[in-house]
């Protein structure tokens, strides 16, 4: 039977031609719009039915308590879980009294397309209600990159045979109540009645609503205001609001050919220490931008912005269509989470839903934040500067623990530990230098030598100590770094793992460099030349573990001595393994969750060579289980590094389409902004070839089978570069900027604007493919294989 894929395939727009209702919680992550400040989840404008309904500020949260059945020294205390805030999205609508609700009466057409150039989420409805009246209504719904605090909605609604009187409730609601949540990790904990009143104002067609949280005491103002275009004799009642709702009510009688149109200006703001009248105020501010500016204003703005990015960071994938539509979807979504949070974390779900409670983890920096270093880089040095700006909370956290420097969260919202479990959570210390990674990458890109001298700077140094205090040195000279827990939560509280003390490694050497480059600043951090140096050596005599018997780097010390896991007895039905066997089991078992040796063999592939990629990633292959999606696009840029470019096509594929497809059946919770990032990733590190090791860039670029030809743009040091790939050539173009040199497939390469640098694509020997656990093939994307 063939599956009937929920969208259409289009180049710049994921459009739905009929309204399931039992995809509704997938679509509304699907639909969702963001501007890194706000996040409308893709929910219908009457606001029923729906799957999850959710408007986010980002940073916006509460806090709840952490309880263990067993207490410990240095465990949280508290949690943190993002707030359903105030809904602006509900324009309700009555015909002939009757309310329009999707389930009942007749849906003749319902279409909803998501414009990644436009910006929008347009929906388009005829619909006959239970007592024969017709209606066409169509809305518009955005979330502005432009004025950051503010979103807008543009509703019409027309007859379709005969006189009707309509009715257009648009409102503001806040504490609505929420769905209950699934006994699975990944969820969020609900917060029910999570705000507090503290103050609302109706006047005119516009409302006010200010709210505060009980335990966090932050606090939440949300506004409207409308402009109504209708015939003569439409009826635009009083704005009225009560503690948690703001509602204004238009009527009017339409005849066929005639519509009621009503454009509605939402605006947010929140904060931990302005007062009332001033959050208030804030957004009454944004409320008069975005009317001075109009709804076509909105508009155009939001096109001309997106068409820049466009510009910037495109990429083209000839050969296939779905591909092509899945890698703008993420870049569009990746965007839409990063590019106005200004120093605000960067969530695992981005503002698309409250999975994982609104949490940032490492994903940002390692797969999130290479895309908008290279394509929107003042997101990603945002996002730096968040680090940067929870750096007490850090400190103060390493202290606890014994340590110098700063123990940066593994989960959180404003800075604090969150992780209840800490095998999987403070263990995971390779945090620290999946930070020192983003910093030396967007310094490189960049040369933004203000946030190098200062943000960069503190964020090495305070990195570079945890290491060093972490760590020690054996008898034989070697710095250890034992009891962590690396990226495959599999295997925990292991002994120098092999990816985590490689970015310590990098981490170190990184901070050592900026010591140098910038003494004074470093020596107001308290950190002189001597300090530096003990760095340097414990870079230089850190443990690599490498199994001679077997010719691969173990994932850690004794990795590969470990029993193997027993697929044969494991059922289709019991991935994710967490949730179906105990981590007792899982840590003392060679079964991996997600790319971790793998992963420093991308990362980090300057400390390997060919056949040592080429042996480890045989090796773990068989392993992985992929019971995160952040794997999928680490294993195609390797797989497509040592050959098996066919495989690698097959991985883009399923970090591209998680959440359009719907992969880990959890989409509902919001989309998994690291993998969509990752589908960036796959094609520019993967098939591109393209690597930063040293701060400057190489290609070597392969295409499988099934792509015809590549086109990307990467940003760097003020400079735009295209590269365009076919199976024979490559093609590098400087758009702008200075002239830069590159190599490829180690060729060193000028290339300057308006000439064009031609190279010769170098195959690969073919090898036969290693074999994944049985049932963890991912889909074959190859020419003539089915899916």
């Amino acid at each position: 039977m063939i599956k009937q894929d929920p969208f259409k395939v289009e180049p710049w727009s994921v459009r739905e031609s009929s309204l399931r209702l039992d995809l509704l919680p997938q679509s509304e992550s699907v639909f969702a719009l963001a501007n890194g400040h706000i996040g409308l989840r893709g929910n219908l404008d009457e606001g029923e039915p729906h799957g999850l309904p959710g408007t986010y500020l980002n940073g916006f949260y509460e806090m709840r308590p952490l309880p263990y059945p067993e207490g410990g020294y240095g465990y949280p205390e508290a949690g943190q879980t993002v707030v359903n805030v105030t809904n602006g999205k509900l324009i309700r609508l009555l015909v002939d009294d009757e309310p329009f609700d999707v389930r009942y009466g007749e849906l003749r057409e319902h279409e909803r397309t998501l414009d990644f150039r436009a910006g929008v989420l347009r929906r388009r409805v005829d619909w006959l209600s239970p007592t024969g009246r017709g209606v066409r209504l169509s809305s518009v719904r955005l979330v502005s990159f432009v004025q950051r605090a503010v979103a807008a909605i543009a509703y019409e609604v027309e007859p379709l045979e005969e006189n009707t009187t309509v009715v257009l409730q648009s409102e503001l609601v806040a504490n609505e109540p929420l769905p209950t949540v699934e006994r699975d990790p990944r969820a969020a904990a609900a917060l029910a009645s999570a705000l507090r009143p503290e103050y609302f104002r109706a006047r005119g067609a516009g409302v006010v609503l200010v709210h505060s949280t009980t335990a966090s005491g932050l606090r939440v103002g949300a506004g409207m205001d409308h402009l109504v275009d209708g015939p003569p004799g439409t009826e635009l009642g009083e704005a009225e609001a009560d503690d948690n709702l703001g509602r204004l009510t238009v009527a009017a009688t339409l005849e066929p050919g005639q519509r009621l149109r009503l454009v509605k200006f939402l605006a947010y703001g929140w904060s931990s220490q302005r007062s009332l009248p001033s959050v208030h105020d804030q957004v009454e501010a944004a409320i008069a931008g975005a009317r001075h500016t109009g709804w076509e204003g909105l508009l155009s703005a939001q096109r001309e912005y997106l068409d820049d990015f466009w510009e910037r960071a495109d990429i083209e994938l000839e050969g296939d269509a779905e591909l092509q539509q899945a890698v703008r979807f993420a870049m569009f979504h990746t965007l839409q989470a990063g590019a106005r949070g200004e120093q605000r974390a960067i969530a695992a779900k981005g503002l698309t839903g409250p999975g994982y409670d609104g949490h940032a983890f490492w994903d940002t920096e390692t797969f999130v934040l290479p895309l908008l270093t290279y394509t929107v880089p003042e997101g990603a040095g945002d996002a730096l500067r968040w680090r940067h700006a929870t750096l007490d909370l850090a400190r103060e956290r390493a202290k606890l623990l014994g340590l110098r420097g700063a123990a940066l969260p593994w989960r959180t919202i404003q800075g604090q530990e969150c992780s209840g479990y800490w095998p999987a959570g403070t263990a995971a210390f390779h945090i620290g230098a999946d930070v020192a990674d983003a910093v030396v990458r967007y310094e490189a890109a960049t040369g933004d030598t203000t946030f190098a001298r200062r943000e960069g700077l503190e964020l090495l140094v305070e990195t570079a100590r945890l290491w060093r205090s972490l760590g020690h040195h054996d008898d034989q000279g070697r710095f250890r770094i034992d009891g962590v827990t690396g990226p495959d939560e599999y295997s925990a509280l292991a002994d120098n793992n092999v990816y985590t003390n490689l970015m310590a490694e990098r981490n170190l050497r990184a901070a050592a460099d900026a010591v140098e480059r910038h003494p004074d600043a470093a020596a107001e951090l308290g950190v002189d030349l001597d300090e530096a140096a003990d760095w340097r050596d414990a870079a230089r005599a850190m443990l690599i573990p490498y199994d001679e018997a077997r010719g691969v780097h173990p994932q850690a010390e004794g990795f590969t001595e470990h029993q193997a896991w027993d697929f044969s007895r494991t059922g289709s039905d019991q991935y994710p393994l967490l949730l179906h066997f105990p981590y007792f089991e899982l840590y003392r078992r060679q079964v991996v969750k997600q790319a971790d040796l793998v992963l420093a063999l991308h990362l980090r592939g300057d400390a390997f060579s060919y056949q040592e990629k080429a042996s480890n990633f045989d090796y773990y292959e068989p392993l992985t289980v992929r019971d995160s999606s952040l794997s999928a696009c680490t294993q195609a840029v390797v797989a497509a590094e040592v050959g098996y470019l066919e495989l690698a096509y097959d991985y883009f594929a399923e970090a591209a389409l998680m959440d359009l497809e719907d992969l880990e059946h959890n989409t509902r919770d919001g989309l998994h902004i690291a993998s969509l990032a990752g589908a960036w990733i796959a094609a520019v590190a993967g098939f591109g070839g393209m690597r930063d090791h040293d701060g400057s860039l190489s290609f070597a670029p392969r295409l499988p089978e099934g792509l015809a030809r590549l086109a990307f743009r990467v940003s760097f040091r003020g400079r735009t570069l295209k590269v365009e790939v076919n199976h024979h050539r490559a093609r590098y173009s400087l758009l702008r900027g200075e002239p830069l040199q590159i190599a490829h497939h180690n060729e060193a390469l000028t290339v300057s604007v308006g000439e064009v640098g031609t190279r010769a694509i170098r195959s690969r020997p073919l090898r036969d493919e290693p074999a994944q656990p049985p049932g963890r093939t991912p889909a074959r994307r190859r020419r003539g294989a089915p899916r």
